[in-house]
This record gives C-alpha cells, sequence and structure tokens, in this order.
C-alpha cells in the first residue's frame, strides 16, 4: 500500500532529493501545524507583518520574514527567498477583489525563484447548489463579496501559472476548502457555540455543509505542495454527510451538551446575523475524490465523528 503520510510518501513531479525551501504567507494555525509538518525536512519561512510573532515563529522552526500583503513594497524580497509558497492569507473584508494575492504574485514574479504555489481558498465561491453533490468541475457561482474575493484570487493565482508555464513552469494548484474545526481560535469547535445556544435550522429548512478537521487539513496542504498538479483544484473536504443542524446536534452529543433550538427560516430571518444567514442559505456536498485519489492522502479524522470525538 502506497504510504499517504506526509513525510513517508513517495515524491511527486515536483519534489527532487534537495532540501526545498517553502514560504508560508498566512502563517496561523492552519499554517503553524504545516510548518511543525515540514520543518524536520524542508526550510521553511513564514510571513509575518506583527513582530511579536517572531519568537513563537523560531520557536517552531521557521525563519520569519517581515511584510505584509497590504503594502506591497515590504514584499519587494520575498519572490526571490522559496521554491515554493503556501499562500494561506484571506482576502481584504470588503470589495470583490483580492488586491493582497495581486501584491503577493507581482511580488513573485519579479523574484522569479518560485515553482509551485499552492492557494488555499473556499467551498463558497460554489454558492447555493441546493444540497447537490459537486466535484472540481462544477463552475463557480458566487453569491457575496466574500466569495468574489476568492474566486478573483484563484483566478489571479491560475493565471500567474499560465504566464510562467514556459521552460521553468511554475505549478499552481487550489484547495477549495470547507468549514474547519479543531482549529485553534474561537469559534474553532462547535462547542462554543453550543455553549452560545444559537439555534440552527429546522429540518424541512435545513442546509448541507462540509467540514475538515484542522489536522487534516494541514495534511492536504503538505500533500497539494508535494503531488498537486498543475492549474488543479482539489476540494479539502472529509467523508461527512451531513445537514448543518445534525452537525451540531452530533456535537452537542459528543459533548455532552443540550441540542441546540430549531427554528424556521423566517424566524433565523428575525434572529441571527446577516453573516450567519449566509451560511444557512448554502447547500452543496463535496467530493473529495481528487484528495484521495490523485493527492493520495488518507484522512486521520474521515467524519467529524472521529474529528469531534
Amino acid at each position: 500500500m502506497t504510504s499517504t503520510h506526509p513525510h513517508r510518501a513517495g515524491p511527486g513531479p515536483w519534489v527532487g532529493p534537495e532540501r526545498k525551501t517553502l514560504l508560508i504567507v498566512g502563517c496561523g494555525d492552519v499554517g503553524l501545524r504545516v510548518l511543525r509538518l515540514l520543518a524536520p525536512r524542508w526550510r521553511v519561512l513564514a510571513l509575518t507583518s506583527t513582530p511579536g510573532r517572531a519568537p513563537l515563529l523560531r520557536s517552531l522552526g521557521a525563519v520569519p520574514v517581515p511584510g505584509n500583503l497590504d503594502d506591497a513594497a515590504s514584499l519587494r524580497r520575498v519572490g526571490a527567498l522559496a521554491d515554493a509558497v503556501l499562500h494561506l492569507a484571506p482576502p481584504p473584508g470588503q470589495g470583490p477583489t483580492d488586491p493582497r494575492t495581486r501584491a503577493l504574485l507581482r511580488a513573485l514574479a519579479v523574484g522569479g525563484r518560485v515553482r509551485r504555489v499552492v492557494y488555499a481558498s473556499t467551498s463558497g465561491v460554489y454558492g447555493d447548489r441546493h444540497g447537490a453533490w459537486l466535484d472540481e468541475t462544477a463552475a463557480v457561482q458566487p453569491t457575496t463579496d466574500r466569495a468574489r474575493r476568492r474566486v478573483d484570487a484563484e483566478a489571479q493565482v491560475r493565471a500567474f501559472g499560465r504566464r510562467h508555464a514556459g521552460p521553468v513552469p511554475v505549478a499552481v494548484s487550489i484547495l477549495r476548502i470547507p468549514g474547519i474545526y479543531g482549529i485553534d481560535r474561537p469559534g474553532g469547535h462547535p462547542r462554543e457555540r453550543l455553549q452560545r445556544g444559537t439555534a440552527v435550522l429546522a429540518e424541512a429548512d435545513d442546509v448541507y455543509t462540509n467540514h475538515i478537521q484542522a489536522d487534516d487539513l494541514a495534511r492536504a496542504c503538505v500533500a497539494a505542495l508535494l503531488r498537486g498538479a498543475p492549474q488543479r483544484i482539489y476540494h479539502a473536504s472529509d467523508d461527512t454527510e451531513l445537514k448543518m443542524g445534525a452537525y451540531f446536534d452530533l456535537a452537542a452529543d459528543l459533548c455532552g451538551m443540550p441540542r441546540p433550538p430549531r427554528i424556521t427560516r423566517d424566524q433565523a430571518r428575525q434572529q441571527l446575523s446577516p453573516m450567519l444567514l449566509s451560511f444557512m442559505s448554502e447547500s452543496r456536498r463535496l467530493r473529495n475524490t481528487r484528495l484521495k485519489a490523485e493527492l493520495r492522502l488518507e484522512l486521520r479524522y474521515p467524519t467529524v465523528r472521529e474529528g469531534l470525538a
């Protein structure tokens, strides 16, 4: 059987015997998990706009690189530093485009060293599909500026790969990521929402949601760096097939907490925030065949039942 551990997996077409240098852009919780996986074998750099994070990054084996995606001038030197870039940074909070990704790619183009880019996008680019199963060939249908920013970033990354597809090509891959749980930040575990008593939709109005545990997402990032095909999109999603209410019911049962109240969609419009309502307005199910077959990732937490437990 082929190993799917990121440190033991056989090399993909891009990985050679020499030690590679990786630049992580957006080294938050998931980035730190990737850093822990790769630091023993790769030279890892971490872009940071917060000097106070440098000691933590160094303690985990990374070289902090000062830079701010909102300040293009601060990125001048990053393009010459690394063979690969893992782009985990979110777009700005407003507007339909992502100037941060544009600034990063310009710096990478000037530097000319990078040969692989993995961009972490979101499954929100699909919009509402009324519970349909989707693979990576489905057309994007963003319905919010938050999703439009991600569509713009994906297009920029893929265009960057096409522009640098010559004798020394740059391979770009995209991970479309659903809801992440098990992450070390507010809202990273459903128990926090359960403690607040936030309602979920009644079964008749409920939506299908998709999930990935944070450690599995970090391993998916590593697999994409090692084996992602050029211009290829991958769903970084587990095997769970649950509606949102059932997910929170399961989490409540596993945590020994009361299940959340159920309300109609009309009641939700009156009681819940616009942001939460937007997540409750999109229903889809993601196929993860490419993640398993092409990136050869064996999920440690194939469903939320294992991950939440």
